[in-house]
Formats: C-alpha cells, structure tokens, sequence
C-alpha cells in the first residue's frame, strides 16, 4: 500500500516536469490518470517510458468542446491536479485553476509553467534553457573562472519544479486532511531554480565568507587513466587515508591539516601535488576499494551507462528494469523516496496511447460529484502546530528540516558543539529553526535527546547508515517512545546495498551516477549546483508530508527514507536509460552550448543568450555569425516578438539581486547575529491557501537553549552536555 493510496491524480503535464511530478506521485500509490493528446505527448522522447511509468491514459483533444467537458469532469472526480502550460492555457480551455477549485474546493491543482503567472515573461515559452539562463545555471561551472557559458543536459530547472511541488503537494494534503480545503499551488520551473542554487548566491555582506581551498577533497587521476573523487574533509579522514595509502608521514607536516591551509594558502598546492602524485600509483577500482574500507568516501568517476549497471544501483534499486511495450526491456531510475510502512511501488511500465478510455469513461459516468465541505478553522500553514527535531549536517538533511520550518513546523536543530569545522553553511540551511548544541555522546545528552522525541511529529537525520545506531537515537530507539514518529532518514547511497554504509557528499553522487564526467572534459567537473543536495533536502520533505498524511488517516508513523545516489539519478530521468540500440548523445563538456539549434546558447555582440524553440521554428533562428552582429537586448525582444523563447544568460549575482526575486522573497539579505547582513535565499513555491515562510535568520548556535530545555539548560550547560551559544556563529 502506497501513501498516495485512494487519491485521484488528473495529470495534463506536458514535455518533463508536469509528467515527473505525476510519476512521483503515482510512484507512492496514487491513481494517476494522464491526459495526453490525440497524437500523444508533445516531447517524443524514450524518457515518456519513464515519466509515464503506472499511470492509466486517455486521450482527449482539448481543442473540441467533448474533449473540454470530459476533461472538466475528470477534474470534478480529481484530488490533484497537474498542468504545466504557460499560464491562461488552462484558464481559456475552461479547465483553469479557479474554476477547477470553485467548483471543488478539496481539489489541489498544480502548476508549473517555466515562467510564474506573476512574471512580466510568463506569455514567453518556457523551454528548460530558457527558464534556465538567467539564473546562472550556464555561467561556468565551480571549477573553472566564468569564460563563457556552458550547458548542462541534467534538466534542473524542470526536476526542482517537480520537486518542489510534489513537496507542495504532499504538505498540501495534509493542510485538507486537517481543515478540509484544497488550494491552488505554482511551482514555475524559473522560480524553482532559487532552491537548487543554494550556497551558491549566499553571501557575507560585512565580512569575508568562511573557508578555503581543500585540496583534499576533489577528483584525482589514477594509474589506469580513471579518476575517483576524493572527499576527506575532516582531520579523523585524513588520518585514515594517509594510513591506508602507507605515508602515515604526512600526518606531520602541514598541509595536511585544513587549519594550517586555511591560513596559508600555499599548503594547499603543496597538499595537491602530493595528492596528484600517489593517486597515480593504483587503479581507479583500486583507491575505491582501499579507502572506503578505511574510512574516507571516494568513488570512481563513472558514466551514466556504467552507473545503470553498477551492483549497488541495482540492489538498492536507485535503478530498476521495466518491460517497456514500446522500447522493451529499459533499466530507468528507480523511486525517488521509499516508506517503511506504505511502501510505494512502481505499477507497470507505462501503457500504449488511450489504453484505458473505456475504464476511465465508465468511472466518470457513475461519479458523484466531489462533496462541498462547509468552511471551517482554516490553516494558515500546512504544518502549524507540528515539531520537528533535526540532527541533520552540510545540507541535504537541514535542507529537508529547513523546508518543513517553511510549511510552518516548529523545528528544532539540534547540533553537536565540538564538531570538526563548526556548523558548516548554517545561515543557509538552518534559517527558520531554534538552535540547540546537544552533545548526544554524553549519557545525559542521549537522554535528554529522547525526552525531546517522545512528543515530536517528526525527526530528521541524514547520518551514513548505522551512525545513528551507535548514539541510541536510531529510529528503532525513537519508536518505542513515540511509536507514531514520522523518521526521515537521509543518506548518500541509499539505505540498502553494497554501499549503504558508506558516507557520502554531493560531489560523490554527481561521480557516480554520471554527472561529473558528463559535465567535464579530461576533468570530471561539478555540475554549477548542489543540485543533489538540496534536491534530496526537497525529496525528503515530500516523503515526510506523505508520511504525515498518511499519518493523519491512520494514525500510524514510519520511518522514510531518501538519498543523493536516488536524487542524482531521478535529475537524469531524461536521458539515464538503458535498452538496446540506446545512444548516449545527449550533449557534454565544458563546450557545450545545447541540444541543437533550437535549443542553445548563442553569442550576441555583448553578451549571451538562450534560444528555445519548436524544431519547426529553427528556420526563424538566424546563424551564429548573424547572431554576433546585434545586441542581446535586441535579438531577445525580436525573437520572443515570432513566439520564440530567448532569455540572456545570467551569473547567480543577477539572479540574487533580481528586483522580482528580492520583492518575492527568493533573495533575502537580513541582520544575523554576529554575523552582519548575509544573504540567503528564500522558498519559491506559492501556496494558494496555506504560504510557506522564510522564518528568522539562522539564529546564534546554541541560543534557543533555554527556551527549548528551560531551566535544565543552565544545569547541562555546567556538566558540558548543551553548551550555550557562540558569538562566532557557524
């Protein structure tokens, strides 16, 4: 039984983001019925094999006034609603959001356009580069200095909004389980992109940012001519490396120490170099072996194809294999999230165009319509009133408790006071929650950690598998003091397979699932976000809003479960397939410029732009040299004048100091303190009914203290279990 189990899902989606959305969803269990076309999906692409997986179908031509009606009455039957047209698509097919909610207010309806409603661009075809551009998803990747753009095939902008608003979804749900209502949520795929930029447009406005070059930590050739990504980012990880690798001399001199790096720069060549050097000396295969069983996280830089094949991807099942009835036998991702007690499922590989009209047809004839429910004490946020704790670190966990503090869950961060390095990137990731530093190695501190679990909604950690167990706080533990706990766990490589005890970063999951060699040229290279972490930061907040509402119906918890390899996977649903006569020709490295020539950067005689246009429209696009010989400005305002999408390409700083993104609140710059005036982003999604917030700025380590423990505080505080907050911040 799937958490989803019962709900009616009408999905419209159209090219990738409306249909991923529906797959999640039909994923854990809901009744996904897709409308498509008469001639099928407007993307003829072996990825629909993907994105259609477990739905039923039905064509309908929405241009025909029988198309229209049976589409309405599908949306009267409906709990969910999905469409990503271009804003008053929808409206003038009589099939928009507030009449589809007028007429039922439990329904949920979903859009997602590249451009909000509320967008001065929102009549411009939102194709994924065009959303993308500006934003500085093509400004040059982290690993090299801005020379010109560089495109990326992983379709950010259009998985984030799926994301995103299976997120908004999930905790929209709960609001109706609650209160009885629905609402009308937009998750544009522009908009959508703030989440996935992250650390990236933080900023210290009166003081430097902390940090530094960590050479350990990065991709290293190896003897066989492949290369591994290294991530030793902490000194007991060093230690383990250098012993393991038999120069256990190094641990003497000081460039191994990220201290005396970051005070002296220099080290850090000298600690590369060296680095350079041994990694040299065995395979790729054979530093993965050696260090992972010593401790440090490195991976092979694999490809995509490798990756479909590797043994954990399977056994873990980040990759499955589908009898697809057009394409065969496929190996595709696998499901996003996975639940303990309402295991989702992938139903069937996707069925032929109009398999299931006869069905759907006979349902509606024999449907009442959806019950009215008289208003009531209506929510002001889809969470109010529920708790979390969050023992997570870096970035995807906080991210998922940082996401619940939006929907409106009182969160409480809960770190460790003598960790390595401080609270890494905490005005990011810890904004919106109250802050206690808990030392859970103490007896006193587990203890008190449990006191705080028994009455909680939720707790999130996102620790290498079994870490949790040997501190007590597993979920088992959680269980039998609060037997209807919802438990989000987060890890790297998911939570069964040959790697699921391995700790894991970002840079590990872009290197095994393909991104990092994709994205480079002789160098693996980063793809320009934390796409996975922040990704699966999302992800797990929409397994914990469908843990919740099945809660809210059953009175049961579980535990639920979610990873970078599953997120950097899922990023990839348009093209990571494999079948026979499958070709890997989507474009790669750091020249890329796009798909073709509808679909690409181009060069302007001061800049650059992104073209996005119907294949039929490419004879309307002038050519490269003529694209030289006017202005960005000019050749945007004459291309979108034809109904072709042209956005100028943008660094992360247009996107942060945005005049649209700071009025809605996806740029933030506030006082925090001790800290000064930092800049963060802010959440994206719009909740018709029930609006997220941004919260307070991360506040001072430790502060909350008091006022979460109460007078326990000063007493701990004396035997060294809390300790209070710090000035110097994270």
């Amino acid at each position: 039984m799937g958490a989803l189990d019962g709900l009616r899902v009408i999905d419209f989606g159209q090219y990738m983001a409306g249909p991923l959305a529906g797959m999640m969803l039909a994923d854990n269990g809901a009744d996904v019925i897709r409308v498509d076309p008469p001639s099928g999906p407007m993307w003829d692409t072996p990825a629909n094999a993907v994105w259609n997986r477990g739905k039923r179908r039905i064509s309908l031509d929405l241009k025909t006034v029988d198309g229209r009606r049976t589409a309405q009455e599908l949306i009267a039957s409906a709990d969910v609603v999905i469409e990503n047209f271009r804003p008053g698509v929808m409206d003038r097919l009589g099939l928009g959001a507030e009449e589809s909610t007028a007429n039922n207010d439990r329904l949920i309806y979903l859009s997602m356009p590249g451009f909000a409603s509320d967008d001065e661009r929102a009549a411009m075809p939102g194709w994924e580069g065009v959303v993308s551009a500006g934003v500085g998803t093509y400004s040059g990747s982290l690993e090299r200095q801005y020379l010109s753009p560089v495109y990326t095939a992983v379709p950010i902008a259009s998985s984030y909004a799926a994301f995103v608003g299976c997120a908004g979804v999930a905790m929209a749900l709960v609001a109706r389980e609650r209160d009885g209502f629905g609402q009308r949520i937009e998750a544009s795929l522009h908009d959508s992109m703030y989440q996935a930029i992250g650390i990236r447009g933080l900023k210290f406005l009166d003081r430097d940012a902390p940090g530094g070059p960590v050479p350990w930590v990065g991709p290293y050739e190896c003897r066989d001519g492949r290369w591994v990504f290294f991530h030793a980012a902490y000194s007991h990880f060093i230690r383990q490396f250098c012993i393991a690798a038999g120069v256990p001399q190094w641990l003497d001199e000081p460039w191994s120490k990220a201290s005396e790096i970051r005070q002296d720069f220099s080290l850090a060549d000298v600690a590369r170099a060296q680095l350079t050097n041994i990694f040299l000396t065995r395979t790729a295969q054979e530093w993965e072996d050696l260090i992972n069983e010593a401790g440090p996280p490195t991976v092979r830089a694999l490809d995509s194809a490798e990756w479909l094949l590797e043994p954990h991807a399977r056994e873990a099942e980040i990759i499955v294999e589908l009898d697809d009835p057009e394409i065969g036998p496929m190996l595709q991702p696998g499901i996003q999230v996975r639940m303990s007690k309402t295991p989702g499922e992938i139903r069937g590989p996707r069925k032929p165009l109009d398999a299931d009209q006869e069905d759907i047809l006979s349902e509606l004839q024999g449907a009442a319509p959806a019950a009215m429910r008289a208003p009531g004490n209506r929510l002001s946020q889809a969470l109010e009133g529920m708790t979390a704790l969050d023992l997570c670190i870096i970035l995807a966990g906080p991210t998922c408790g940082r996401t619940l503090a939006e929907f409106g869950a009182d969160v409480v961060k809960i770190d460790n006071p003598f960790r390595e390095n401080g609270i890494l990137l905490h005005e990011d990731i810890n904004r919106g929650k109250r802050s206690v530093l808990l030392d859970l190695k103490r007896e006193e501190g587990r203890e008190l950690f449990m006191e705080l679990a028994a009455d909680v909604d939720v707790v999130v950690q996102n620790y290498r598998l079994g870490k949790v167990g040997g501190l007590g706080v597993e979920y088992e533990s959680v269980k039998q003091i609060n037997p209807n706990v919802i438990y989000a766990s987060l890890n790297a490589f998911g939570e069964i397979g040959p790697w699921a005890h391995r700790a894991g970063w970002e840079q590990l999951a872009q290197s095994a699932s393909g991104m990092l060699t994709r994205y480079g040229d002789t160098v693996p290279t980063l793809q320009p976000f934390a796409i996975n972490d922040y990704g699966t930061g999302i992800n797990g907040a929409f397994a914990v809003g469908m843990a919740l509402y099945h809660r809210l119906r059953t009175g049961e918890g579980q535990q639920v479960f979610t990873a970078l390899a599953r997120t950097a996977s899922t990023l990839q649903s348009n093209m990571l397939h494999g079948y026979e006569g499958k070709r890997w020709d989507e474009p790669a490295g750091q020249s890329a410029l796009g798909e073709g020539p509808a679909h690409r950067l181009y060069e302007a005689s001061d800049g650059w732009l992104f073209v996005g246009a119907h294949l039929e429209q490419a004879e309307q696009i002038p050519s490269e040299d003529e694209f030289r010989t006017r202005t960005v400005s000019d050749w945007v305002a004459q291309l979108t004048a034809f109904g072709i999408g042209a956005a100028p390409v943008g660094t992360i700083e247009d996107a942060m100091t945005n005049k649209r993104a700071v009025r809605l609140g996806f740029s933030v710059t506030r006082e925090h303190e001790g800290r000064g005036r930092v800049r963060t982003n802010g959440p994206s999604i719009r909740m018709g009914r029930t609006p997220t917030t941004i919260g307070r700025p991360a506040m001072l380590p430790g502060s909350a203290a008091s006022e979460v423990l109460g007078e326990r505080s000063e007493d701990l505080s004396e035997l060294g279990v809390v300790v209070a907050a710090d000035a110097a911040g994270g």
